[in-house]
């Protein structure tokens, strides 16, 4: 709460307690063209400024597209660098080894060998990967 000292009044001898609301207060700079049409659409909804640019905002938010990336932006970037890596072992194995093979040798390259997976940060320490 703020607290105001009521000036127009000399009687008075203690401030004067005011609510100013629950949201925080946001200040926004807007070229005046914006600010006028703001205050139109506001007229025309019979709205305060305030309301009519909280209406805006959350009207643009649904309409706008999501927001690139994920919730754990260092997660989705190591699976990306996990499929580079992928990529680039798999043009340098050779093309006649059996599928099977193939998996293997990229398995062991980008996990790491198994007696290394306690140390791994990125996997599980209730059921760690073994595999060879």
């Amino acid at each position: 709460m703020i607290e105001v000292s009521d000036f127009g009044n000399k009687d008075s001898t203690s401030p004067v307690r005011r609510r100013t609301g629950v949201d925080p207060i946001s200040a926004v700079k807007m070229p005046e063209r914006l600010t006028e049409a703001v205050d139109a659409w506001a007229e025309a909804y019979r709205l305060t400024r305030a309301e009519a640019i909280c209406k805006l905002i959350e009207l643009g938010l649904k309409i706008a597209p999501p927001v690139p990336g994920s919730a754990h932006p260092i997660a989705s970037e190591a699976t990306r660098i996990e499929e580079i890596a992928v990529h680039e072992i798999e043009t340098l194995l050779d093309p006649a080894l059996p599928a099977d093979e193939r998996e293997r040798r990229i398995r062991r390259l980008t996990e790491g060998p198994p007696e290394f997976s306690h140390e791994r940060i990125d996997l599980s320490k209730d059921s760690p990967k073994h595999r060879s």
